[in-house]
């Protein structure tokens, strides 16, 4: 049976890694939602409440990762409320036992009610918050969202690494040749001048699932941004479209509540409306190839047994014919 460096990561080495840091736990453990990452919710001797993180070997480095902290302090610094890690041991980012490992303050919360114009609107002004932030300075070292990096190498890794099953393979192929090169005549193609779209420091990830929500009238009342992870160069617009559901109307009176709270702060460019869809189609190549790099960590057949059959890239043509009509859609209008 092929091992994974996270068979090693049992609650003995995490307890053990947080009293390295000075943190000593009453041995609570609890697992917390987390694929890319492991990330444990663990209780003190103290009786704090903290979350640990370690992070995936080799996939940041730790001037990536370091740079990912350094973006949360200034967000924090800011009073934006975006979770970031403890500064323990005079730094934010430690090694135990092989991996790399942060500790946050604990947060509770649940997923914000979208289908409410005052829970988008807030949320829409903290954006244009962060974003404030995030236009400020450049990433040095984090990669940006672009067609090379989500779209191009993507579909090249999955067809040299034979992932694609035989039967499916030219049609995947041909869908998603022919959605790249639409995306490439976009403000997303490596290289090529993004006019009006500027680029700025993202979330990144910013899905319902990485804000959590608390009531009003709570001390920490309203939006927290959770798990920078994927933060990274990119416009504007895709810490907003991912926020967006339902039918092409609905879609559009929740974008135009987002703006309303985003222009309370920082003006949108509109000429980014025009990007949804290239982001949302090289999210679909990117998903798939994501889940592929992964599948050697046991975690992953687990929970997505359905992924690789002939089947599922049957139904990833199908959605890249889709994503290629909307991205022949005028954008959409606020």
């Amino acid at each position: 049976m092929n091992s994974h460096p996270y068979d090693t990561l049992g609650p003995d080495t995490v307890l053990d890694a947080l009293a390295s840091v000075g943190l000593r736990g009453d041995g609570r453990l609890m697992a917390l939602s987390s694929y890319e990452n492991r990330v444990y919710q663990v209780h003190l001797e103290d009786g704090d409440i903290v979350v640990a993180k370690f992070y995936r070997p080799g996939r940041w480095s730790d001037a990536q990762i370091l740079e990912e902290h350094a973006f949360a302090a200034e967000l924090m610094a800011a009073e934006i409320p975006a979770i970031g890690p403890l500064v323990l041991d005079a730094g934010t980012l430690h090694h135990f036992g092989g991996f790399s490992f942060s500790v946050s303050p604990r947060r509770g919360g649940r997923s914000p009610e979208l289908d409410d114009a005052e829970v988008l609107e807030w949320i829409g002004r903290f954006l244009a918050r962060i974003h404030t932030v995030g236009a400020s300075r450049p990433f040095v070292h984090r990669p940006g969202l672009d067609l090379e990096g989500f779209g191009t190498q993507q579909r090249d890794w999955l067809l040299q690494n034979q992932i694609i099953p035989l039967d499916v393979q030219a049609l995947w192929q041909a869908a998603c040749d022919k959605a790249l090169q639409m995306i490439g005549q976009t403000a997303l193609a490596a290289g090529q001048a993004p006019g009006s779209v500027r680029m700025i420091r993202l979330h990144g990830d910013c899905h319902p699932g990485n804000i959590l929500w608390t009531p009003v009238d709570s001390l920490h009342g309203g939006p927290h941004f959770v798990d920078l992870d994927d933060a990274r160069t990119g416009p504007a617009v895709q810490d907003l479209w991912m926020l967006l559901s339902g039918d092409r109307s609905q879609r559009t009176h929740q974008l135009g509540t987002l703006i309303d709270g985003y222009e309370q702060f920082r003006e949108f460019n509109r000429s980014e409306l025009a990007l949804i869809e290239p982001l949302r189609t090289l999210r679909l190549i990117h998903y798939s190839a994501w889940l592929a790099r992964r599948w050697d960590d046991p975690a992953f057949p687990i929970n997505f047994p359905w992924f690789g059959s002939s089947d599922y890239w049957k139904g990833q043509v199908l959605m890249l014919e889709e994503q290629m009509e909307a991205m022949e859609e005028p954008p959409l209008l606020v």
